[in-house]
C-alpha cells in the first residue's frame, strides 16, 4: 500500500516554497562537509548484509525512541536477530509522529529504495525483505548510494592516530565522489581520565615516533600528525566539547601540569581547565597555520546513565543537552586568537537553543572582512537537528546576522542513507523563504531569492572550504 505522506512538495507550504526548491535547491549537489560514516566501509565499497545493519546498527537516535517506546534492550543493542529488531523499530515508528525520525524514516526509504510506504508493524517484513534483497545488488553498494545522493565531497571524522589508509584507497580507486579527513583531536586534551589519556599519549607517540615526556613533546607529535593530515587532504578541524575553555596559564604551568599527568597523578578541576585551554589554544594555531577551517561541537553532557555506559560504551544514546556558562568562555577563547592575529575561519554548533541569540551576536564581534561569513553561526546539530531548531537557527542567523553567507548543512551521521537530511533542510529553508515572499517581508524576486538559496545549499560552502 502505498502513500502520499513525502510528496514532492512535502514541507513546502506557498507556491513560493514550491518554485525556490524545485526549481533552485533539488539539483544542488552535496557537500557534506562533517559525518562520521566509516571511510573504510566507502574505500572497500561495502554491501551491507540487511536494511538493520545499514540503518539502525549504530543509530542511536532511533535507540532512544525504542527505549522511549517501551522496548527492551534486547532488541535494541542486545542479542536478538538483525530482522527481530528492525520490526520492533517498525512498530516504534508510527510511535514518532511529530519526532523528526518520522519524517527522516520515509524519507530515506522513498529516496534510497524507492519506498513510499508508511513502515509499521504490517509493513516491516515486507520492506525489510525488499530492502534487504537491494542492498545485495551492486546498485546498492555504499559507493553507489553515495553517487546516487548526488554527493560531491565527503569530510569524515578521524583522529590523530589513524595512519589514513582508506582515504588514500579512496582516492587511488578514482571513485568520483572526493572523500577527504577532518582532524578530530578531542582525545590528546582529554587529560580528566588519567588512566585513558596516557594510553592515548603511548598511541600517539607511536603514530608520530615521537616519544612523549613532556608537553613540548606533545605539541611536536600533533603537529607532525597535524602535518600528515594537511598533505591528505584535509582542511577542516572538528572538537567535540563540554564547553569553551579559556583558563589564563603559562607555558611553565602547563608543562608541570602535563608532567604531573604522566605520572598518573589526579587533576585538580582549575588544573584541568588550565591545559584544555592550552591545548584549544595550540589546535587552533596549528589550523590557521595550515588556512584550515576549525569547527566546535559543544554543550552535550554525555553518559548520563553511568549503568548503561559501563554496559554498553559511548554514543549509544545516553547523552542530552548541558548547560553551560558559555559567553564568557567563548568570548575570551576567540579574543586570544585575534590578539595572536591567529583566528582562521570558525563553525560554532550549540546544542542548547537557549544559546542561539548569543552564538549569533558572539561571531559578529570576530568578523574581519578578510572572508565572507569568516566565522558561522552552525547549523541545528544533533537535538536542534529538527524542524523547529533548523528554523530557529535560519531565524536567529537572519536577525543578527548574514543568512546570505552561511554554508549550510551537514548530516554529523554514521548512516549512508543520511543524506536526505540535506534535502530536509533545503526545503525548510525553501519554505521559509518562499513564506517570506508570499507575505511580502522580501521581494518576490526568484532569480535573487533563488540564487541565495543555491549559494546555502552548494556554493557557500565550495567558496568557504575552497573545496
Amino acid at each position: 500500500m502505498s502513500t502520499l505522506f513525502i510528496t514532492d512538495d512535502f514541507l513546502l507550504e506557498t507556491e513560493s516554497a514550491k518554485q525556490l526548491y524545485h526549481n533552485f535547491a533539488k539539483k544542488m549537489p552535496i557537500i557534506d562537509y562533517h559525518c562520521h560514516i566509516s571511510p573504510k566501509e566507502i574505500a572497500q565499497n561495502k554491501k551491507f548484509d540487511n536494511l538493520f545493519q545499514i540503518w539502525l546498527a549504530g543509530d542511536h537516535y532511533k535507540w532512544r525512541a525504542m527505549r522511549a517506546n517501551g522496548v527492551n534492550e534486547e532488541f535494541i543493542t542486545g542479542n536478538k536477530s538483525d530482522k527481530e529488531k528492525f520490526i520492533k523499530w517498525a512498530e516504534t515508528v508510527p510511535h514518532t509522529l511529530r519526532n523528526p525520525l518520522y519524517h527522516w524514516t520515509h524519507l530515506e526509504l522513498k529516496n534510497v529504495f524507492g519506498i513510499t510506504q508508511l513502515l509499521n508493524k504490517d509493513s516491516a517484513e515486507e520492506i525489510y525483505d525488499k530492502c534487504t534483497e537491494l542492498l545485495q545488488t551492486d546498485e546498492f553498494s555504499v559507493q553507489n548510494i553515495i553517487k546516487k545522493a548526488n554527493v560531491e565531497l565527503i569530510c569524515t571524522t578521524d583522529d590523530p592516530i589513524d595512519d589514513l589508509k582508506y582515504h588514500k584507497q579512496i582516492k587511488e580507486s578514482n571513485f568520483e565522489v572526493k572523500v577527504i579527513p577532518a582532524w578530530r583531536p578531542d582525545k590528546a586534551m582529554a587529560i580528566d581520565n588519567i588512566l585513558e589519556y596516557n594510553v592515548y599519549l603511548d598511541k600517539l607517540a607511536e603514530a608520530s615516533e615521537i616519544e612523549i615526556i613532556s608537553y613540548s613533546d606533545l605539541l611536536n607529535a600533533l603537529k607532525k600528525r597535524h602535518e600528515f593530515f594537511d598533505k591528505n587532504g584535509c582542511k577542516l578541524s572538528d572538537h567535540g566539547i563540554e564547553e569553551f575553555y579559556a583558563e589564563d596559564y603559562t607555558n611553565k604551568e602547563i608543562e608541570k601540569i602535563f608532567k604531573k599527568s604522566r605520572k598518573g597523578k589526579k587533576l585538580k578541576n582549575k588544573e584541568i581547565k588550565k591545559f584544555k585551554s592550552a591545548m584549544l589554544i595550540e589546535f587552533a594555531f596549528m589550523d590557521f597555520e595550515k588556512g584550515w577551517t576549525q569547527q566546535f561541537h559543544y554543550g552535550a553532557i554525555r553518559n548520563n546513565n553511568t549503568a548503561m555506559f559501563k554496559k554498553l560504551g559511548p554514543d549509544t544514546g545516553y547523552d542530552s543537552i548541558g548547560d553551560f556558562n558559555v559567553a564568557k568562555p567563548l568570548g575570551g577563547f576567540l579574543n586570544k586568537l585575534v590578539s595572536s592575529n591567529k583566528l582562521t575561519k570558525t563553525i560554532i554548533y550549540n546544542i542548547n537553543p537557549k544559546d542561539n541569540e548569543m552564538i549569533a551576536t558572539m561571531i559578529a564581534n570576530f568578523q574581519d572582512g578578510t572572508v565572507a561569513g569568516k566565522i558561522q553561526f552552525g547549523s541545528g546539530w544533533w537535538f536542534l537537528d529538527q524542524k523547529q531548531g533548523m528554523e530557529a537557527q535560519i531565524n536567529t542567523l537572519s536577525n543578527h546576522g548574514l543568512l546570505s553567507r552561511f554554508v549550510g548543512m551537514l548530516t554529523d551521521s554514521r548512516s549512508f542513507l543520511s543524506y536526505s537530511r540535506h534535502e530536509y533542510f533545503r526545503r525548510i529553508l525553501c519554505n521559509l523563504l518562499g513564506n517570506d515572499i508570499e507575505k511580502g517581508l522580501v521581494p518576490d524576486d526568484m532569480a535573487l531569492i533563488g540564487n541565495m538559496i543555491k549559494n546555502i545549499s552548494y556554493h557557500n560552502a565550495k567558496s568557504y572550504f575552497k573545496f
